[in-house]
């Protein structure tokens, strides 16, 4: 076990243990250089006894969570592999379990447990619209954090899978008993969304009821029979996730969050409610109704399936304007924007095409409306006002692709674009800020020096400020890179060494060759510490060693 004051790989310093299971120990680290609380989760080897296999298990999971952005998801920035271990570095969620929250209080109130589950659906939403989707398959209260601002947290991706089509039968006893479905258990059937909405409802009998179902009777048995004040609605909803054949349940999370949206319209007090308004409501004007239950109908029909519709569109996308057609069903929503720029930059070149793909977004969207008439739609502006961290993730996204994939001789043109991106995020409180202020900085000073360079007169001390302001921001990106994962401390390294080669006798100015070849030579050592398992990264790695023994060499022979 790691002890109390230990820092590991030399920036996270370990200030206490804040939970164990059986396989591992979690601690909450701090990064002092960035000021930030991690959660080190270790597994041991001496505790383990098929060390390499659980190993295997957790580097699928921390595969799974690198790919993945979600406001209720942890995410990744860290694997340490040791001789001794094997340590994940991640978000720290602040707050506890559900399962405590059930052991402490018992039932949770109605209300509180339908948000949730709202939440939960929004996460297995975007997990099964991944390509290929992603089945959780562990849902129960345990997995659950609650955080202090009443919202919740999906932890534990150690059962998780890509959906294969033509794996029949997949599953053998992955998940928990009680709460996992019956195709969990082998022989029954693969996994698919539908298996992540049984354990979401068996999850959501366990809180609003205080039964656990993996203990005696071992049934999920309607809710009201066990406290009548709950509502039918919410009966008849858990009832639908957990029946035997998954052709019964929910088809998938977008059905399911509608039904949650309007548990109260199911419910049988409601719906006695309804109808007496209804008969008087026939008595006095019969004409009227009709249209306006045509109207509703309509209404209610077309928000129904604006989620599904926009989850189909997604599955089935194959270029740009597939993408557009998603952000045009719903700009609020994140997925469409970032697969779109996975699309795009898939195999790591955002040709000129593409990019204009891209800044199409930011121009608007053009959409036929009800009249007939072709209008311009500002979907970023949609997504802005009515999701904020949503909007962020987008634009750090897309300005990182920019910078890092497009392909153009011409690096203001790179920078260029990037900074359209990095300046709506670069204010923002938050370590994707940080990161875009620099880059949007950087674009700023190699202009003005640029500038100061085409000038008739050369105003050698304002020269000087851009030149050491440069110098002093290269520096900090590659102490901030030390903090992320390893394809984005590649790509910022390789900035960094095109910044300096294209700026050598800029930067001789204001500082020494040793300090320039010591800044190099700090990347090249950290390289050694990188193992890439993608074969683009191996590739980029090796483009690396190369571009910065020679940028090295022309430092040393500079005049």
């Amino acid at each position: 076990m790691l002890e109390i004051g230990t820092l590991v790989d030399g920036k996270y310093k370990i200030l206490n243990k804040v939970g164990q299971g059986g396989m591992s120990v979690v601690y909450l680290a701090m990064n002092e250089k960035a000021n930030k609380q991690w959660a080190v989760k270790e597994v041991r080897k001496d505790g383990v006894l098929d060390f390499e296999s659980v190993k295997q298990g957790l580097v699928a999971e921390t595969d799974i969570l690198k790919k993945l952005s979600h406001p209720n998801l942890p995410s990744i920035v860290d694997v340490i592999d040791t001789v001794d271990s094997f340590i994940i570095i991640m978000d720290y969620i602040q707050g506890n379990s559900l399962n405590k929250a059930l052991e402490e209080y018992g039932a949770q109130p109605q209300e509180n447990v339908i948000e949730w589950a709202k939440q939960l659906c929004d996460v297995l939403g975007y997990l099964h619209s991944r390509v290929p989707p992603i089945i959780y398959r562990d849902m129960k209260p345990a997995n659950i954090m609650l955080k202090p601002d009443g919202n919740v947290t999906l932890i534990d991706f150690g059962t998780a899978r890509e959906f294969k089509e033509k794996n029949l039968a997949d599953t053998t006893c992955l998940g928990t008993v009680g709460y996992a479905a019956p195709e969990q258990f082998g022989g029954m059937g693969q996994t698919d969304a539908r298996t992540d909405i049984y354990c979401l409802g068996a999850t959501l009998y366990h809180l609003v009821t205080g039964m656990n179902p993996c203990e005696p009777p071992y049934e999920i048995k309607p809710i009201r029979e066990i406290n009548p004040a709950l509502s039918s609605g919410l009966e008849r909803i858990i009832l639908k996730c957990t029946q035997r054949d998954p052709n019964d349940r929910y088809q998938s999370a977008a059905e399911l969050m509608y039904a949650l949206e309007h548990y109260e319209e199911i419910d049988d007090i409601y719906k006695k409610k309804q109808k007496k308004k209804l008969i008087g409501f026939l008595v006095s004007c019969m004409m009227t109704l009709v249209f306006a239950a045509t109207s509703v109908w309509g209404y209610v029909s077309a928000e129904g399936k604006k989620s599904e519709n926009y989850d189909n569109i997604l599955k089935s996308a194959e270029k740009a304007e597939n993408y557009y057609d998603a952000i045009l069903t719903d700009p609020t929503r994140t997925e469409a924007y970032l697969q779109l720029n996975e699309f795009l930059t898939s195999d790591y070149i955002l040709t000129k095409e593409e990019g204009k793909e891209l800044l199409q977004i930011q121009a608007g969207l053009s959409q036929v409306n009800g009249a007939g008439f072709t209008e311009n739609i500002d979907v970023l502006e949609k997504l802005k006002s009515e999701n904020h961290n949503g909007y962020y993730d987008v634009c750090f996204i897309t300005g990182w692709n920019f910078l890092s994939y497009y392909d153009t001789e011409m690096d203001r043109d790179r920078y260029s674009n990037a900074a359209k991106w990095f300046k709506e995020v670069k204010d923002v409180d938050s370590e994707n800020g940080s990161i875009a202020a620099i880059f949007y900085d950087i674009f700023e000073c190699t202009d003005k020096i640029n500038q100061l360079h085409g000038g008739k007169v050369i105003q050698t001390q304002d020269l000087n400020a851009q030149r050491t302001k440069l110098w002093s921001m290269v520096q900090e990106l590659k102490t901030k890179s030390n903090d992320y994962a390893d394809d984005f401390k590649i790509q910022t390294w390789i900035e960094i060494d095109k910044l300096v080669n294209n700026n050598i006798s800029d930067f001789l100015e204001v500082a020494s060759k040793n300090d320039l070849v010591s800044l190099l030579n700090q990347i090249r050592s950290d390289i050694s510490k990188v193992r890439g398992s993608n074969p683009e990264i191996v590739k980029l790695i090796e483009q690396l060693k190369i571009s910065t023994a020679d940028t090295i060499t022309r430092i040393e022979t500079a005049k």
